[in-house]
């Protein structure tokens, strides 16, 4: 997962200066990735937007300067009010979802760049003049390529942190159990490891 975020923030230039803002819209495992990787390149203000108010908290703990309720209706607007505007320079839509990759699309500013990673639905409705009209780029992001040495490297040096992603370490005799607790969808867990 981390070299799948690192993959996904190389595929946007980098921060023009260091008033650049990045969007951040899903604050699941990828996202929170996403979130530290982008710190990692050099981003300083990075605003992140989830629906669950304890994924914008772990947001802001690892790096995120400001986290935004996607439940909010004046999302775009605290967006803009934050980076200025115009937009952010560049967002990663982690959800894959209608709602979020619209606001991906509209919280950046013209010729700016939404990265898209998530993938829950198989199609969305596309803001085709959003796009057009404001010279929009969008890159698809899917696995990684060659950045595992450096998310191996990032974990081990902390500038990466994934101890604060693990939800439980339980024995495998419990995974029956805990993969139904995920599957019902009713707690929070992020990352699950099984020791045998």
């Amino acid at each position: 997962p981390v070299a799948i975020a690192l993959h996904a923030v190389d595929l946007a230039p980098r921060p023009r200066s260091e008033k650049s803002c990045a969007v951040v819209v899903g604050a699941g495992l990828i996202g929170l990735l996403v979130i530290q990787s982008l710190r990692t390149r050099g981003w300083q203000h990075i605003i992140a937007v989830d629906l669950d108010a304890g994924r914008l908290a772990i947001a802001c703990e690892l790096g995120a300067s400001k986290g935004i309720s996607a439940r909010d209706e004046n999302a775009l607007q605290q967006i803009r009010d934050y980076a200025g505007a115009d937009g952010a320079e560049a967002a990663w839509e982690v959800v894959g979802a209608a709602a979020p990759f619209d606001l991906a699309v509209r919280a950046v500013q013209k010729n700016g760049t939404v990265v898209l990673v998530g993938n829950l639905q198989a199609s969305v409705a596309f803001p085709l003049q959003e796009v057009v009209t404001r010279q929009i780029t969008l890159r698809g992001s899917c696995a990684c390529a060659g950045e595992y040495p450096e998310a191996v490297a990032r974990i081990s040096d902390g500038s990466i942190r994934v101890e604060p992603l693990l939800s439980i370490c339980a024995p495998l005799a419990d995974g029956a159990q805990l993969f139904a607790r995920l599957e019902a969808g009713k707690e929070p867990l992020m990352k699950v490891i099984l020791t045998p």
